[in-house]
């Protein structure tokens, strides 16, 4: 399990065997390892992992406008809990993700 954070430094989603979840259990998107980037549940770009902790949206992202389909829900892990602020960072060219 890998807790992720925004930009400011805020615990927004959780990544569990190659699934993303919301901070309060529910799957919201799928990892597309041989790309590196999440997708939505829409099979949308979503964004990707930056320096470790970080999910963020790469704004020239070659993903963008491509959809990947429906991956199906996986339903609802529950709750990790907080992992609390890491400070914040600037990365440019990414924005924080829309969760």
């Amino acid at each position: 399990m890998v807790d992720l954070h925004d930009s400011h430094g805020k615990h927004i989603a959780n990544f569990v065997n190659g699934q993303l979840y919301d901070i309060h259990g529910r799957n919201i998107g799928h990892y597309l390892p041989d790309k590196g980037i999440f997708i939505d549940m829409h099979g949308r770009y979503l964004g990707e992992i930056v320096n470790g902790k970080r999910l963020l949206y790469k704004n020239n992202s070659p993903y963008k406008s491509i959809c990947y389909g429906s991956y199906g829900n996986c339903g609802n892990i529950g709750s990790y809990g907080n992992y609390g602020n890491i400070g914040s960072c600037f990365y440019a060219g990414y924005l924080d993700v829309k969760i």
